[in-house]
């Protein structure tokens, strides 16, 4: 038996590189799995790369920043499986990389909106839905605890999903169940990727090999690391942290 046996997980941000590979642990390990995402193909792919039962996963598309559709992944679910152990709320943008002065208001408000929005109605919607004892899971960034120039949006958004963290940490401790933000560092994925595309402009040279030279392992993680993080998250062998930030970031934040 898996250290997840029976549990029933949602996953937002699902069929990306970092959802994908904590939903083949998670699922590995004995739990459903629901994935969340906004593309119906993305979410096909992922559950075809996946080789799972229908008894095991499910898919659902869905936009994080959207009240109803938020209440219809986690109904979706319960009704699937019953009610939930894990919440992973993944999803995430990065908006642009600009200057303050120039940076454009729409592109800040829609980072605001699937960044904080998603995990306030995640929470807001998932906690009463979820079991005693359950977990949640906060991707936050890096650029939660530090900022650079040019992602104002970003940076803000990943600081407030920390305070949302805590406050949501405190509220369901009486339920004994725990909430914690994950803050990766730079990942070897395409999300990473075009960050990096924008961040050589303003910094005019390879944007992989500047992040690289900050790092101090000097190398950027890989998906299936970080997916060992939320699958401790996730299960009881973290069962006396609440709270806190866990960094998957080779050191950079030191």
């Amino acid at each position: 038996m898996g250290i997840m046996n029976g549990k029933v997980c949602i996953i937002t941000g699902g069929a990306g590189s970092i959802g994908l590979a904590s939903a083949s642990l998670l699922l590995q390990e004995g739990a459903r799995v629901m994935l969340v995402g906004r593309n119906e193909e993305n979410l096909a792919r992922a559950a075809k790369t996946l080789k799972a039962s229908a008894d095991f996963l499910g898919t659902t598309k869905a936009n994080v920043a959207d009240t109803q559709e938020t209440q219809k992944y986690i109904n979706q679910t319960v009704a699937k499986w019953g009610k939930i152990d894990v919440l992973f709320s993944h999803a995430g943008i990065s908006g642009v990389v600009k200057p303050i002065t120039e940076y454009p208001e729409e592109v800040f408000d829609a980072v605001m909106a699937i960044n904080i929005r998603g995990s306030f109605l995640a929470c807001k919607y998932g906690l009463p839905q979820m079991n005693d004892g359950g977990s949640i899971i906060i991707t936050s960034s890096i650029m939660g605890v530090t900022a650079d120039p040019g992602v104002c949006a970003y940076a803000t958004s990943k600081h407030a999903l920390i305070g949302l963290m805590r406050t949501v940490a405190k509220e369901a401790a009486s339920r004994k169940i725990r909430v914690n933000v994950l803050a990766p560092g730079p990942i070897d994925n395409s999300f990473q990727s075009k960050i990096e595309e924008r961040l050589t402009e303003v910094v005019g040279e390879d944007g992989t090999e500047f992040l690289n030279r900050v790092i101090p392992l000097g190398r950027h993680g890989g998906a299936e690391e970080i997916a060992r993080s939320v699958l401790f998250l996730a299960s009881d062998q973290s069962s006396f942290s609440t709270g806190s930030i866990f960094m998957a970031d080779g050191g950079m934040n030191v």
